[in-house]
């Protein structure tokens, strides 16, 4: 259904949970380096169960060979705390991107601001800093389900 694209993740139990709501939802999973993961990981696997065998899964050198392959469209959304639009004012479908940055410091800002009329956030409280990278992928993966629901 969608293209989940991490940009640099770095805490395996993200990753693997990630990778389950992927295959939960009939989603890809792209991960574009450098990643301190090694994929044979047993916290991956764990936190990923056994449904890591049904991800389909993409392992990308750099950001480069990312984009060489998959150019950037209005297709591609880029969820970060920096900016107002929340994501339930964007209308995804099937095939869409949707890209997320590293645990502790997001996708790099002037990488999305190349793209900034596709920036989405997540709305929190303020005077906190970010949901974690799991649910927050979970949120807009199946915020993306329900608008698609017909298709699932």
């Amino acid at each position: 259904m969608f293209q989940i694209v991490l940009l640099n993740p770095k805490i395996p139990q993200n990753v693997g949970a990630i990778g389950r709501t992927c295959v939960c939802v009939g989603a890809a999973l792209h991960i574009i380096r450098p990643t301190p993961i090694d994929f044979d990981e047993k916290r991956l696997r764990r936190a990923g169960l056994d449904y890591w065998q049904y991800l389909e899964f993409h392992l990308w050198e750099s950001l480069e060979e990312f984009l060489a392959a998959h150019p950037i469209d209005d297709r591609h959304f880029f969820f970060t705390t920096k900016c107002d639009r929340p994501y339930f004012h964007a209308s995804f479908a099937a095939g869409d991107w949707l890209w997320f940055g590293a645990e502790d410091t997001g996708l790099p800002e002037d990488f999305w601001r190349s793209y900034a009329a596709n920036a989405l956030t997540l709305p929190m409280k303020e005077g906190f800093r970010s949901l974690n990278l799991a649910n927050a992928v979970s949120i807009a993966a199946y915020e993306g389900v329900r608008q698609n629901f017909a298709e699932f």
